[in-house]
């Protein structure tokens, strides 16, 4: 259906809505076929497609008003964390990342502030930019740290903090043979809430890919998604990471690359691995439908190493396992009871009790997954895959308090039937169905306060279907 013959609705940057005609108005050549719907269930769904600069526009003009709150939230969350202020962070962002970021998705970042703009907003590219590498600022300032000044004098811990819970399964472990995958994101509150968009584009070069992401972004930044060659991509940080490279890429580049361009799990390792600069290290599990082949890639600055098999299972809690990775490369304590190590086992465990019977069920199951293998309980925190440190007593290693208003934001599951159409499930907010209250949560940790403006209550949404559309057609 061609944009000029639907309405759709946008909201404006102050109050109310803004209805526009999608006919006949200067934004017409720029929007050609991309839309934006409303939101379901939590999500925003968003259809972009075309080159580089027109991606860019659409994505910008289309998302305008959730980009400049997202920012505000990322500013808020990035510059406490680092204890930098945002116009460093641009300055930073602008010596070591704007140099590496190749032509197509400067283009891409070009087009979304002239989308803004369109909008009426003062956001910049140099903005966009930081906004683009707020994850990677942890990595950049702890290596900085370790360099010049040991640990002493920080102020605020520096330590890139750790996300999520991942799995991906086939051959004899899941009930038909094919690849089951799925994923949660931890995240402070703060960014995590606005964790919610499902972008799907088709780009004029490379693969139409669908993956989750926040509003100004090229990247999914928690990295669930697939693309039309059918390979599946997802990943967990590497728990207490250090190093970083600044002649290297930026990791926000080479993942937006690999998610588009890869046709195979070598050819996501080559883009993922070349100029690799450090930051954000994860633990990328992928798939492959056409030769139902599975992989983990652990991407750490020296080593790298790549598994792969067609009968089996990979897990990701945030724990590394090259021995030299974890002894040069990481401060990972040899705790069997730390958050990560348990979590691990829980994976093992559930995959051992699953196996023969891994499908989209069961992989929604280990998503809200509240069982502490310490306390041998149903007990949500930090120890447990679907992850509450707000509510937990012993603190996760990386955030700053043992009470942070963190945990598993958003969640998306998806087998072999679903990605073959682009296509995945996915629940915003809790997906266990455990709620976050902001008011009351700060009343009880007025340490907190600084977050009051933007910290949004969490609630729990049901599991929700999205597919790529095809040439701007909704399906």
């Amino acid at each position: 259906m061609p944009l000029a013959s639907r309405w759709f609705f946008l909201p404006a940057l102050g109050f109310g809505f803004l209805s526009l005609a999608t006919h006949a108005t200067a934004a017409d050549t720029d929007l050609h076929g991309a839309f934006r719907s409303a939101v379901n269930q939590g999500w925003i769904f968003v259809h972009l497609q075309g080159a580089p600069s027109e991606i860019g526009f659409e994505h910008g003009y289309l998302l305008a008003p959730e980009i400049e709150d997202a920012k505000r939230a990322i500013e808020l969350s990035t510059t406490h964390g680092v204890n930098r202020s945002w116009a460093e962070l641009r300055q930073v962002a602008e010596k070591y990342f704007w140099p590496k970021v190749p032509p197509e998705y400067r283009a891409e970042l070009e087009g979304i502030e002239q989308g803004l703009k369109a909008r009426g907003s003062q956001l910049d590219v140099q903005d966009l930019l930081a906004m683009n590498a707020f994850m990677e600022f942890p990595y950049y300032y702890d290596e900085v740290r370790r360099r010049e000044a040991k640990g002493i004098g920080e102020s605020v811990q520096t330590e890139p903090p750790e996300h999520c819970s991942a799995f991906i399964a086939t051959g004899a472990y899941t009930s038909d043979g094919r690849i089951v995958m799925g994923h949660n994101n931890w995240s402070d509150y703060l960014s995590g809430s606005r964790w919610n968009i499902i972008f799907d584009i088709a780009p004029a070069s490379g693969h139409h890919f669908i993956m989750d992401g926040v509003p100004g972004l090229i990247h999914s930044g928690d990295d669930f998604g697939m693309n039309d060659a059918g390979i599946l991509i997802t990943e967990t940080t590497i728990g207490n990471f250090h190093g970083f490279d600044t002649n290297g890429v930026p990791e926000f580049v080479r993942a937006r690359k690999a998610m588009q361009y890869a046709s195979s799990i070598d050819d996501f390792a080559r883009i993922m691995e070349q100029g690799n600069n450090g930051g954000y290290a994860n633990a990328w599990l992928l798939g492959d439908l056409k030769t139902n082949e599975i992989a983990r890639l652990e991407l750490g600055l020296k080593y790298v190493t790549l598994e792969r098999t067609k009968d089996g299972y990979f897990v990701g809690a945030n724990f590394p396992v090259n021995p030299k990775l974890i002894a040069e490369e990481t401060d990972f304590p040899n705790d069997p009871n730390t958050p990560d190590n348990v979590r691990h086992r829980r994976w093992d465990a559930l995959m051992a009790q699953y196996k023969g019977h891994i499908d989209l069920e069961a992989a929604k199951k280990f998503e809200t997954d509240h069982y502490d293998m310490v306390t041998q309980q149903i007990e949500p925190d930090e120890r447990t895959l679907c992850g509450h440190v707000d509510r937990s007593s012993r603190g996760l290693k990386g955030w700053q308090d043992p009470y942070g208003p963190a945990g598993a934001v958003e969640a998306k599951v998806t087998d072999a039937a679903m990605a073959s159409r682009l296509s995945f499930l996915a629940a915003y907010g809790h997906p266990c169905g455990v709620e976050f209250h902001a008011a009351e949560f700060l009343q009880k940790h007025k340490e907190y306060a600084w977050q009051a403006p933007l910290l949004k209550d969490i609630t729990a949404h049901e599991w929700t279907a999205f597919s790529a559309s095809i040439s701007g057609e909704k399906r």
